[in-house]
């Protein structure tokens, strides 16, 4: 049974996870590298919890449990008896299967290691453990209290048993599960990042302004947020990463990532963690 989640990276999708688990009745151990960040995750997350109850959507009682429910893990040796653990580390693949062999060696065997990485191949995660069967992707969507997807990843030795738990442990979460299969990108960054890319060539060539690519894409395509709104939303260093790793991994060059996008992630405008991208914030 599942009742302790490993969480890995106290992050904008780390401390989202942590919470969604919280609020789902799991018990959490939040781990990450500077101890620094798991005190701003459990800030953050207060905060989220608090305007749910503001909403009217969460009780405050409910909110006091959901933060019982959290624990710092400053060591990752925190995690040896978790039942379910999920990383959220930035999109390096060195410092992800370093993660997972660490992971592999310290939880017990048959315990499931997912990754919410946007695009790094599970495969390569999964080969870097003695558990390949028990390595999935587990790609949620920012901000993740909000929303529903929860994109699975098969890996080439992903087991049947272990998808379909993640499948269970999503909907228990209230997300609503997609399978995909072990592609760069996926199925979601695989259509969207190179529709953000060419919004950015579009800039870039002078086709249209920000203003006018994101008002064309909400008005005409119904999209909630422009593509470029959106870019900055992400990161657009987390773009660029992800741009490479199709680049690299399909080899076409259509997923060549924009130029202008280099030169502002090189810039230090990286959207609104940064306080400028395409927009100032």
């Amino acid at each position: 049974m599942i009742t302790t989640i490993g969480v890995v990276g106290a992050g904008t999708m780390g401390n989202g996870i942590a919470q969604v688990f919280a609020q789902s009745g799991f018990k959490v151990r939040l781990h990450d590298a500077a101890p620094a960040a798991i005190d701003r995750a459990r800030a953050t997350i207060a905060k989220s919890l608090a305007k749910f109850v503001e909403k009217g959507k969460l009780t405050a009682a409910d909110r006091d449990a959901t933060l019982g429910r959290l624990s710092p893990a400053p060591a990752i040796d925190a995690l040896a008896d978790a039942d379910y653990v999920v990383e959220a580390v930035i999109e390096n693949l060195d410092l992800k299967r370093q993660l997972f062999g660490t992971l592999d060696a310290l939880t017990r065997p048959g315990v499931i290691l997912a990754s919410n990485t946007s695009s790094i191949p599970i495969t390569a995660l999964g080969a870097a453990t003695k558990r390949p069967e028990h390595v999935l992707g587990m790609h949620f969507m920012n901000p993740v209290p909000l929303m529903t997807l929860v994109e699975l990843v098969r890996g080439q030795a992903t087991s049947d048993a272990t998808m379909q738990a993640a499948v269970e442990l999503a909907k228990t979460l209230g997300k609503t599960p997609v399978e995909a299969a072990d592609y760069p990108g996926f199925i979601s960054n695989r259509i969207l990042m190179p529709m953000i890319n060419e919004a950015i060539f579009c800039v870039m060539e002078g086709v249209g302004t920000p203003e006018a690519i994101d008002a064309v894409m909400k008005l005409g395509m119904n999209h909630p947020m422009g593509p470029l709104t959106l870019a900055d939303f992400i990161g657009l260093d987390v773009c660029l990463a992800i741009m490479n790793v199709l680049d690299d991994g399909l080899g076409d060059p259509k997923y060549r990532p924009c130029p202008l996008l280099k030169r502002m992630v090189a810039a230090g405008q990286l959207g609104r963690k940064s306080g400028r991208g395409f927009y100032s914030y």
